[in-house]
């Protein structure tokens, strides 16, 4: 989905020509949720002056009611056309960044917080830092209301074909979609558990690729209500089958190329010490950013032995059982694989924490542990401690206790996000203690 860049007056004739009517503001919460102000399009020149305001005294992260007033400025590369024609006219979306009354970009906004990262990067001469993102989800039908249930749409299992795989059709349609909206996708394919479904599209710079993830969810969850299903990137909806994750792939460039790639014949994998000193951090930082690339508490319902996700800090060149794999491919493909985050994850957040955390590995030329070419699940305690093997947090509580503790994430996140994703996800974690689930009255109703 290559960036277009897009005048005003490109803008204006493309609304002409294509008779689009509405304006859809898009920007994202303190928790991903993607948020969105439609206005007709006779406010269309106000938009291009940065001068249409909102109240973000509502919107979960942001600011207290006193303060409330915000400006929404577009970035006009991010204009689309979206594909679903009203009566009324089409509806063009676009991303835009939030802005205080006084003109500066809002701290509290998770897409400013990201180009401010970016920009670190930039400034320790990187140009780019690439993200290609492998996001899962399950299909469930729905009832007569329209909501959710916890059946199924079909039975079938990893690459399976019709009659097996039933919502072969809606992710045809869904991949379809996205490729009407400009999106390269490269797979589209049934995943191991029932209903469960996996496409992936190209890599795009870090920024990009966060949009794209908001608007592929977008796309997802439109095109599967009009199958009657519902869809959803909850980490783990269903007991005993596999949870849905989102491989991150990711690689740093600058102006001689890929970062991470090594022509030279002086290291079996061809990593540059920047990879090596990149991966380094990505593994000293991995239980605290694991709060923000997996924040809800049924992330960790996911991150349990025997379902294929990762659950140990470690990293491979070609084994799949650790957090991060180096994958084969070289040249300008080089690039690290971090498999614990799952798509509940603020993609902008998530970016920014390990963007943030390889450059901390960077500048303090921090040296990964030896890599663990064994298959890890079956390894005991004893063998995993003595190749220097960690677990990652069992609990969205213990992973808050890392993030916390640790001042590249204030960093990676700014003050304000971090005080407030910290206070949030705080009180999400007492809510849930407070719950007593079914599982605990089958154990102890009748035993005690």
């Amino acid at each position: 989905m290559a960036k277009q860049q897009y005048t005003k007056d490109d803008i204006r004739k493309i609304v002409k020509e294509e008779n689009v009517n509405f304006l859809r503001l898009m920007f994202t919460d303190l928790f991903g949720t993607i948020k969105n102000v439609e206005v007709p399009v006779s406010q269309l020149d106000k938009l291009l002056d940065n001068k249409l305001m909102f109240d973000g005294s509502s919107i979960d992260g942001f600011v207290r009611i006193e303060e409330s007033d915000m400006y929404l400025y577009p970035d006009l590369s991010t204009w689309l056309i979206m594909p679903w024609n009203t009566e009324h006219g089409k509806i063009a979306r676009i991303i835009c960044e939030v802005y205080t009354t006084d003109r500066k970009p809002f701290e509290g906004d998770p897409r400013n917080n990201l180009i401010r990262v970016l920009s670190d990067m930039r400034d320790a001469g990187y140009t780019a830092f690439n993200i290609g993102t492998e996001p899962e989800f399950f299909l469930f039908k729905m009832n007569e209301k329209g909501e959710p249930t916890t059946e199924l749409n079909d039975k079938g299992s990893y690459f399976d074909l019709a009659p097996m795989d039933m919502g072969e059709n809606c992710r045809r349609d869904i991949a379809l979609e996205l490729e009407r909206l400009g999106f390269n996708v490269e797979a589209s394919h049934h995943e191991v558990a029932p209903g469960q479904h996996e496409i992936d599209f190209k890599y795009a710079d870090a920024l990009a690729a966060a949009d794209h993830i908001q608007t592929f969810k977008l796309v997802v969850k439109t095109i599967a209500r009009k199958y009657n299903l519902w869809a959803t990137f909850m980490p783990k909806p269903l007991n005993g089958v596999n949870g849905s994750g989102m491989h991150v792939n990711m690689s740093l460039f600058h102006d001689q190329g890929n970062a991470f790639y090594d022509a030279s014949e002086k290291d079996e994998l061809q990593l540059s010490t920047d990879a090596y000193h990149f991966l380094g951090g990505l593994m000293k930082h991995a239980r605290s950013y694991t709060a923000v690339t997996n924040p809800t508490v049924n992330s960790y319902k996911r991150l349990v032995p025997g379902y294929e996700a990762p659950v140990y800090v470690a990293w491979s060149g070609s084994n799949r059982s650790p957090m991060i794999r180096i994958p084969s491919a070289r040249g300008l493909s080089t690039r690290l694989e971090l498999r614990s985050v799952d798509a509940s994850a603020n993609p902008y957040l998530a970016f920014a924490t390990v963007l943030e955390a390889g450059l901390d590995g960077i500048k303090n030329n921090i040296e990964p542990p030896k890599p663990v070419d064994r298959n890890i699940y079956v390894m005991d305690e004893d063998e995993r401690r003595a190749a220097g093997i960690v677990d990652l947090p069992s609990t969205l509580h213990n992973a808050l206790k890392e993030f916390q503790t640790d001042p590249t994430m204030k960093k990676a996140l700014g003050p304000h996000i971090y005080q407030s994703f910290l206070e949030a996800k705080r009180l999400e974690w007492a809510s849930y203690r407070q719950q007593v689930s079914e599982w605990e009255r089958e154990q102890y109703m009748e035993l005690y």
